[in-house]
């Protein structure tokens, strides 16, 4: 029997059936794995009280391209959780600063180690652990702590997602990946741990199957929509077929 191509037309139809209230997942770190496309899409459907989890919201680095940002500065977002809620060089302020600062939107700093464990947990279907990571910090206050061999341990709960917006460089119809790079930051464990994971890519979509086992990153078990990247114009960031033309 055939298997079912995952490949949606275009972005718009991707994103149209998010809900108002979702926690979603937004692959990249920097530039390489953002899902640019993805974001300008939930932009236009507008889908409101989100939860948005990510390195960081964005908009430090210019020419600006969509980022987490830009959704709350369109009033769509709730809370971030991010390992960077503000930029990481004093020269260089972040567009999401004066609305957490507002109270127009919540922040949850989390450290990126843990942001990507919580996740992976998730996918792994562990509900929760423990990390000597942010013990006697901020952070860790009026939280549960445990000794083990002497050391002192914060419990961190898995973050489970229901949409992950990731960004691959190749795929096949069944919605195996393979990322280039730095690609493989966020992207993987974020797949793991959504309940539906949607993926814009690079290259021309293949045949389930062309890709070789031992080239596939994340497995399509895992993926659920795939969107190609046009080459030009509609496309956002330059694709590697763009970048063969330079």
């Amino acid at each position: 029997m055939a298997q079912r191509s995952k490949q949606i037309d275009g972005f718009r139809e991707a994103v149209a059936d998010i809900p108002d209230g979702s926690v979603i997942g937004f692959g990249g770190f920097a530039m390489p794995g953002v899902p640019f496309n993805l974001i300008k899409a939930l932009l236009e459907q507008g889908a409101k009280r989100l939860t948005l989890v990510g390195n960081t919201t964005g908009g430090a680095q210019q020419p600006r391209m969509p980022d987490m940002g830009m959704l709350v500065e369109n009033g769509q977002v709730a809370k971030v959780i991010c390992a960077f809620t503000a930029a990481t060089r004093p020269t260089d302020v972040l567009p999401f600063t004066k609305y957490y600062e507002s109270g127009e939107c919540d922040a949850e700093l989390v450290p990126q180690g843990t942001l990507a464990e919580r996740m992976r947990a998730a996918g792994a279907g562990v509900p929760a652990f423990y990390t000597p990571t942010a013990v006697g910090t901020e952070l860790a206050a009026g939280r549960e702590t445990r000794m083990i061999d002497g050391r002192e341990y914060l419990l961190e709960y898995a973050l489970k997602l229901d949409y992950a917006f990731i960004r691959a460089r190749t795929a096949d119809t069944f919605g195996n990946l393979r990322f280039h790079r730095a690609q493989r930051n966020f992207n993987p464990i974020m797949a793991t741990a959504a309940r539906c994971t949607i993926v814009e890519v690079e290259d021309p979509i293949v045949p389930a199957g062309a890709i070789d086992a031992d080239d596939v990153h994340t497995p399509g078990i895992y993926v659920h929509r795939l969107v190609q990247v046009p080459a030009e114009p509609e496309g956002l960031w330059p694709t590697k077929r763009q970048e063969r033309r330079r």
